[in-house]
């Protein structure tokens, strides 16, 4: 990818959320003001907190994000905001004038969202060799092929819709967080002690990832064997450590809610286990392919 178009992306990145971001500051100055010129449209706004949040998501992420990736025909920007828009929706319930939380519970969630999300982000630019919009999913690069002349529309839903309902339904327990005020006990300490751990886990396990493709980077240049599996470290006691942490960070929110009499926030993690327990099986077959091509060529010569 060229510098200048690098430089391009990164400016989109930025700017793209910007109009639900002036839009919510817009409500918050209409509502600290005089109640007399409090629009409609902000009554709304202040009695329907979780509805303005999908709409946003939906006009801003669903919509905007399309647009730019049917203009950019690549699908990138969803892969790096999945890392950015748990941290915006912590400070929108966070600040929203009809949400109330408990001080210290708050800081807490607010303080782990920003410690997973630079985890995460730092992961996802290591990972592109610190590259804005490198490349695209491959999941949604085989739908391209796949799906051919109907891509364009089709993404909407595959890429964009999709990601609402997973990231909104994860992101719950920092709503529920925010909708009760109630004294912190042991629970909270639990909860947090196993959000951060599965930072830490999926940190090392994600270094150790990274360490190992690009050793097998530089043997593959130097004309050697490579190394076949990846088995120290923490990848010796499980075949997908990184996908662990995650999901015991996303678990660990419930637990913040299980305690505020909401455990049905469940439902959104326990989903996006399943289905990464789904993609897992997708992510092994699309590694072993290349061994299995490399194995029946050699037996034919």
């Amino acid at each position: 990818m060229a510098k200048g178009e690098g430089k391009s992306r990164a400016l989109i990145a930025v700017v793209a959320p910007l109009p639900s971001i002036l839009f919510y500051l817009l409500f918050l100055r209409c509502f600290a003001g005089e109640s007399d010129s409090f629009p409609l449209s902000g009554v709304w706004c202040y009695n329907h907190p979780l509805l303005l949040a999908h709409l946003l998501f939906f006009l801003n992420i669903d919509m905007l994000f399309w647009i730019v990736g049917l203009a950019q025909s690549i699908h990138w920007m969803i892969d790096l905001y999945w890392t950015v828009i748990p941290v915006l929706l912590v400070h929108y319930f966070a600040s929203h004038p009809l949400l109330r939380g408990g001080v210290w519970r708050s800081r807490i969630v607010i303080l782990l969202t920003w410690i997973w999300s630079i985890r995460l982000t730092h992961s996802y630019f290591r990972r592109e060799n610190w590259q804005w919009g490198a490349r695209e999913d491959w999941r949604f690069a085989n739908m391209r092929r796949h799906y051919g002349k109907n891509w364009w529309w089709m993404s909407f839903f595959a890429v964009y819709v999709s990601q609402q309902v997973f990231l909104m339904g994860i992101c719950m327990p920092l709503y529920v967080v925010y909708t009760k005020d109630q004294e912190m006990n042991i629970f909270d300490v639990v909860a947090t002690l196993v959000c951060l751990s599965g930072i830490v886990i999926a940190y090392f396990a994600d270094t150790q990832l990274h360490c190992f493709v690009t050793k097998n980077q530089k043997l593959k240049k130097l004309g050697l064997e490579l190394v076949p599996t990846l088995d120290e470290g923490l990848w010796r006691y499980s075949r997908h450590p990184n996908y662990f942490g995650e999901q015991l960070w996303w678990w660990g929110l419930v637990i913040f809610a299980w305690n505020l009499d909401q455990g049905w926030t469940f439902i959104g993690p326990l989903i996006n286990s399943l289905c990464l327990a789904y993609v897992t099986v997708l992510v092994e077959e699309r590694m072993l392919k290349p061994r299995i091509q490399s194995n029946m060529l050699t037996r034919s010569t």
